[in-house]
């Protein structure tokens, strides 16, 4: 990215950034029902959920993590689609600023509000009794997990946001990625599933990912699951990021 391409991402992610500042309901929003969740599950579920040893909030915590994010994602698309939709998206086009980084500023604000919104769940799982003996490389390792997962899902969601006929059509992108989890091990552990349920739930990228991460908390060889989260998040990003770009470029012809 040259220094001109980047001042213009840098400029238009402040306008991005500004505009959720100036709606902080929608960062609250996005934690509130993670939150609500992990409140849920420990406090009303986690008596009768058998995941192991230790406390269940500890192993709660790494998919409510990613629940955080695909909510999150879809304000990211909701936020390109009102571009689109109220006409800035044609005039920033036409003004002379590199055209991609229109794209990359809305990816960016993405990542921040996601980033606040994850500190903000991390704090009250803290205060509900959360806790790592993970040192710093292991924090350092789940934040990079996180922000690769982050940022495939974000270019994902853009390709709704360019292409959604009406608010309903784009907001939907949050819905299939938040019941993911929910067919995972981000919940409980997968021996108990029906064979089929297991079989899916083994070999999609959030059980890779939230056993990773929960594997970095707990201070506990990760194995393979760490590359193969990796090896899901980087395909992912890959493809969303392809996919995005030639969507974009339809839209510009």
């Amino acid at each position: 990215m040259t220094g001109h391409a980047l001042r213009d991402v840098v400029a238009l992610s402040k306008r991005s950034l500004r505009h959720v500042l100036r709606s902080p309901d929608t960062i609250v929003t996005t934690a509130i029902m993670p939150v609500a969740m992990l409140l849920l599950f420990v406090y009303v579920f986690g008596g009768a959920i058998h995941a192991g040893h230790g406390k269940y909030v500890d192993y709660l915590l790494p998919g409510i993590l990613l629940i955080t994010v695909a909510s999150g994602v879809g304000y990211a698309a909701f936020r390109l689609f009102s571009d689109v939709d109220g006409g800035i998206f044609e005039r920033f086009t036409a003004m002379p600023i590199t055209r991609s980084a229109l794209l990359w500023a809305h990816v960016l604000t993405s990542v921040v509000a996601n980033f606040v919104s994850l500190v903000f769940v991390v704090l009250i799982a803290l205060a509900m009794g959360f806790r790592s003996g993970a040192g710093l490389s292991g924090w350092l390792a789940v934040v990079g997990l996180v922000l690769l997962f982050t940022l495939a899902l974000t270019w994902l969601a853009m390709i709704p946001g360019l292409t959604a006929k009406t608010v309903d059509g784009v907001s939907g992108i949050s819905y299939p990625l938040i019941f993911l989890p929910f067919v995972s091990s981000a919940f409980v552990p997968t021996g108990g599933m029906p064979a089929p349920v297991r079989r899916f739930a083994e070999h999609q990228p959030v059980t890779s990912i939230v056993d990773t991460i929960r594997g970095v908390f707990a201070q506990q060889p990760v194995g393979h699951h760490a590359w193969v989260a990796v090896a899901w998040c980087a395909g992912l990003l890959l493809v969303a990021y392809v996919l995005a770009m030639r969507t974009f470029r339809r839209k510009l012809s």
